[in-house]
């Protein structure tokens, strides 16, 4: 028998994405319980039954958008060397901000930027999404500095909020329409600036985008 209040055919998997374009397109609290239930084609039973509470299933959208949106950043973290780690961070943050195939943007920047004190723990949630992120750029810099890829008086904590801020100013501008290749341009005077102030060692043709 099925659950009652699931509909036929429900896909989890489905719903959720739909959830996921929904939160980022509106925000969490732009996005309505009825707006929500209509993109994933099920009622509200069937959402709480699955997902949990609104906040719930705002947390296991970013998991999703965390896993395959921002799948680039694992590919970063991966380089040789902290050049190569901010290149490619700075340069595909470009091109998934800019995605035809979602909205503009990156979820975690618009899905809290506008919160109430109400849902002060979504704000926080997606705060500490991020902060979690500039960490562990800081920490993949303290190992460079550690490999002699970076000076010994390189600052991984501040490199890595510089990098942090650029990306998350980038997908503020795709938001609001500025287009791909004025990101692009952006990202390569951050990424010299980067290369500038932290004395990386820079590889062969380093000016070449990737």
């Amino acid at each position: 028998m099925p659950q009652r209040g699931r509909p036929r055919g429900f896909d989890a998997d489905e719903a959720l994405e739909r959830a996921l374009e929904v939160f980022w397109r509106q925000g969490y609290e732009g996005a309505s319980m009825s707006d929500l239930t209509a993109a994933m084609g099920i009622n509200k039973p069937s959402l709480y039954a699955a997902f949990g509470s609104k906040e719930e299933l705002f947390r296991k959208a970013v998991a999703r958008y965390a896993e395959q949106d921002m799948g680039y950043a694992r590919r970063a973290f991966a380089q040789p060397t902290a050049y190569e780690v901010v290149a490619t961070l700075l340069r595909e943050n470009v091109l998934a901000v800019t995605r035809p195939d979602r909205p503009a943007g990156c979820l975690s920047i618009q899905g809290g930027t506008a919160c109430s004190s109400d849902n002060a723990a979504v704000a926080g949630f997606l705060a500490g999404s991020r902060l979690a992120g500039e960490h562990a750029l800081a920490d993949r810099f303290t190992r460079a500095v550690a490999e002699g890829d970076l000076p010994a008086d390189a600052d991984p904590a501040a490199l890595a909020r510089f990098v942090m801020s650029v990306t998350e100013g980038q997908a503020i501008h795709a938001a609001a329409g500025v287009a791909r290749e004025a990101l692009r341009q952006t990202a390569e005077i951050a990424l010299a600036g980067f290369a500038a102030v932290s004395g990386a060692r820079l590889p062969a043709r380093a000016d070449t985008p990737a």
